[in-house]
This record gives structure tokens, C-alpha cells and sequence, in this order.
């Protein structure tokens, strides 16, 4: 699910005829379609995830920095009230309006997405392809020349762009709390969100601003395509079946006691359109969080980049391709000059069909621990390097090839340099 495009400026109260779904609904993905973007969006047919998506360069921060800071406290008790969590929190979330190019010119391309206050300082949290042209564009990302915030009492005031992290699709922008009273709302933990939890969305679906929609926590560590950079993967997205769709993006997802674990980002539905029932996903927070404190310290996000894809080995495919080991990642493709091939990282060439996986190729290293902690499968490769590596660092891969433990020192390259995938 994603903001609203359309090509003439917003106002309150536009026609339906005078909105235009944004080319962002490349979100709405069917199930088959889901599960064939290609290598790039770390998937090859339908078993295999690539490792180099969304490698950050830091470790998850203990604190938000100060600028980000709140006191806002989390509603006491036990129970889910989605009541007291829309009447406590919606003054926190706002409508995003986005223009690419003059407001007043009928043919200029506009977005309307939603956010929610975090700071005093009136910064706030969206989605990255709310306010930038990631993902309609394969050059330069340019954020949006105008932007408004819309709070729920209506009143409209201008923002702007902080700053972005295309591959995990935040955005961070900002207004002046003199020109209207901000209420932050208090940010979550998603690393201890668990499946059938309640869940509470807010935001401006399909232009109706201040909408409230509940439901649970379906799945966690869900691995999405990235709208922004759509060959690569956001990793652990929070699945829910709260109902959002069109112009929720951006919004919070909150937990029974109003903290937001997620940020509203795309949903998928069988059609394609949204318009019969889907499968929503958030962005987690704690992800969010990383992104928001790399871009007020330093301007940007940098993620490492490994250049490999990997496949789960499971016990029962260990056993069929005779490997000495249970569990781990078997790595299918080595990119050519990628930091994983200069570091010797040896990829699979012989095709086999197995337990009807398809496409599966064998033969190559099969990695079972990053810097000492334990791979169990593909997904455990890219959390390590997303929570742990750094570009220009060195990471020691341990590495079964053959019937032979041996490790390998890898020099992480940096994604903003990486050659886009073929």
C-alpha cells in the first residue's frame, strides 16, 4: 500500500475523478508476483533471499538522539481499547501532502500519504516513498519540492524534508511547532512484537483523514520488497490484518497500550488493486529508528553491502544434499567483483531438484556463522549484517565447503556504490 498520487494539487474535499493512484502501486502485489521480482528484490524464484539487502551500518542504537526524544508515556494497563488509543493518539497523526513541482499547476504530481509526531521539535516519521520520487524514478531520488502537514483539527501547515532511507522506505520531515501545537506519540520495541497481538492503524486512507482501523499482528520478520529500491527487501516487516490501503502509508501502527511498533507501508492483495481484502505490513520501528538517528548525525543511512543471495538449508535439505551440517545458508550467487567474490566466497553450479524447491542449485559455501553468531538460515545472513556490520569493515564468514569448516574474511562494500543488479 502506498501515498496517493495524483496530478492535480490537493484540497479538502477533491473529487475522486481528480485523484490518480500513484505508479507506486507496484505494491499491490499479487501472490505470484510477489514471489517473482528476481534477484535484485532478494528473491529467485521462490525460495531463495538475497544477503546484501539492507545491511546497516551501525547496531541497533541504545537511544534515539535528544532532537527525537519524548516524554510521551505508553496508556496503562493490560487491555486493548481501541477507544482510548485513537482518542489519546490521533492528535499525533498527520496527513502528508507531498507536490513535485508548483501546488498551483494542475498538471503537477502530487502524493498524500500520513505521519505521526515523534519530537517536540515537531519532526515526524513517514514513509520514504511518500516524499520522494523513489520508486517512479530509476535516477536521482528528489524529495518533493512543496510539503504540508494536515493535523486532525484541519489545519494545514508547510514541512519540510529532513531526510530519507530509500531501502527501508523511511522518511523524516519536519515542522515548525510555533505555527501549530504538536503532540508526539511514543515509539515502541517491534523486536518484541509477537503474532496475535492487537494492533491499531491511524492515518488518511484513500484521503480520509483521521481514520481508525484494528485488527492483529498476523506475522513477524516478513521479508517485502522495498517500493523505493524495488530490488531489494525491507527485512522483518510486521504483518497485520488491521484494513489499510492508499494514503495509510506512512501512519503508525500501534500496540494495546498506544506505542507504535510499525510504520504503515504496502499491502498486498490478490488482484493487484487493492480494492478486495490484503495483507498489510509496517515498516518495524526499531528499523525506523536506526534510520532516524544515522540521518540527523550524519545526513544519510549507509548500508554494507556483501554481494551474495543465499538459500535456507534446512535439516531436511542438509540431508538430501548430503552436507555435514543441519542448518545454515547456502550461497547460490557470488556477484562478480562484489566484496563476497573478492573475498573467495564461492557460489552454487549444479542444478538439482529437491523436496520441489525450484531452480536450486548446489555446490557452493554454505555459511553457519557471521563474526561468531550462529546462521541458521538466509534470513539470519542478512539480520546479521543489518544489525551488526558497517561498510569498509571486515566481517569473518564461517563457511562449510564441502566437508570442510574453514572462515573467510569479507570487506563489506558500501550499497550506495554497488552496482545495480542485472
Amino acid at each position: 500500500m502506498n501515498g496517493r498520487r495524483y496530478s492535480a494539487p490537493m484540497r479538502r474535499g477533491p473529487s475522486p475523478a481528480a485523484i490518480v493512484l500513484a505508479v507506486l502501486a507496484v505494491a499491490l502485489l499479487g501472490g505470484a508476483a510477489a514471489l517473482g521480482i528476481g534477484a535484485g528484490a532478494g528473491w529467485i524464484g521462490k525460495d531463495t533471499k538475497t544477503v546484501v539487502v539492507n545491511a546497516r551500518s551501525t547496531a541497533l542504537p541504545a537511544a534515539l538522539p535528544a532532537a527525537v526524544s519524548n516524554k510521551a508515556a505508553p496508556i496503562p494497563g493490560d487491555g486493548f481499547d481501541p477507544a482510548r488509543i485513537y482518542a489519546e493518539r490521533s492528535p499525533g497523526v498527520v496527513t502528508v501532502y507531498a507536490f513535485f513541482g508548483d501546488p498551483a499547476n494542475p498538471s503537477t504530481v502530487g502524493a498524500q500519504g500520513s505521519g505521526f509526531v515523534i519530537s517536540s521539535k515537531g519532526y515526524i516519521l513517514t514513509n520514504a516513498h511518500v516524499i520522494t520520487n523513489a520508486g517512479d524514478t530509476n535516477g536521482k531520488v528528489k524529495a518533493a519540492s512543496h510539503l504540508y502537514v494536515e493535523f486532525n483539527d484541519r489545519d494545514r501547515v508547510p514541512a519540510k524534508v529532513v531526510g530519507w532511507d530509500v531501502y527501508d522506505d523511511v522518511g523524516l520531515i519536519q515542522v515548525e511547532p510555533s505555527e501549530h501545537a504538536v503532540r508526539p506519540v511514543p515509539l515502541g520495541d517491534s523486536a518484541s512484537v509477537v503474532v496475535g497481538e492487537p494492533a491499531a492503524a491511524i492515518g488518511s486512507p484513500l484521503g480520509n483523514e483521521d481514520s481508525l482501523a484494528v485488527g492483529v499482528v498476523s506475522a513477524t520478520r516478513r521479508a517485502i520488497p522495498a517500493l523505493t529500491v524495488r530490488r531489494y527487501n525491507v527485512v522483518d516487516a510486521i504483518q497485520t490484518d488491521a484494513p489499510i490501503t492508499h494514503g495509510n502509508s506512512g501512519g503508525p501502527l500501534f500496540d494495546a497500550r498506544g506505542r507504535v511498533i510499525g510504520i504503515n507501508a504496502q499491502i498486498r492483495s490478490q488482484s493487484g488493486t487493492g480494492n478486495d481484502s490484503g495483507v498489510g505490513f509496517a515498516i518495524p520501528i526499531d528499523a525506523a529508528k536506526r534510520s532516524i538517528t544515522q540521518l540527523l548525525d550524519a545526513g544519510r543511512v549507509r548500508y554494507a553491502y556483501v554481494g551474495i543471495t543465499t538459500q535456507d538449508l534446512t535439516p531436511a535439505l542438509a540431508q538430501v544434499l548430503k552436507y555435514p551440517v543441519k542448518q545454515g545458508a547456502l550461497v547460490e550467487d557470488v556477484r562478480p567483483g562484489g566484496p563476497g567474490a573478492r573475498a573467495g566466497l564461492r557460489g552454487s553450479s549444479r542444478p538439482i531438484n529437491a523436496l520441489g524447491y525450484r531452480d536450486l542449485r548446489t555446490g557452493g559455501d554454505v555459511i553457519v556463522a557471521i563474526d561468531g553468531k550462529p546462521v541458521r538460515n538466509a534470513d539470519d545472513v542478512v539480520r546479521i549484517v543489518s544489525y551488526s556490520l558497517r561498510p569498509d569493515g571486515v566481517a569473518t564468514f564461517t563457511i562449510l565447503r564441502g566437508k570442510q569448516q574453514r572462515t573467510v574474511a569479507v570487506t563489506l562494500g558500501d550499497r550506495a556504490t554497488a552496482p545495480a543488479a542485472g
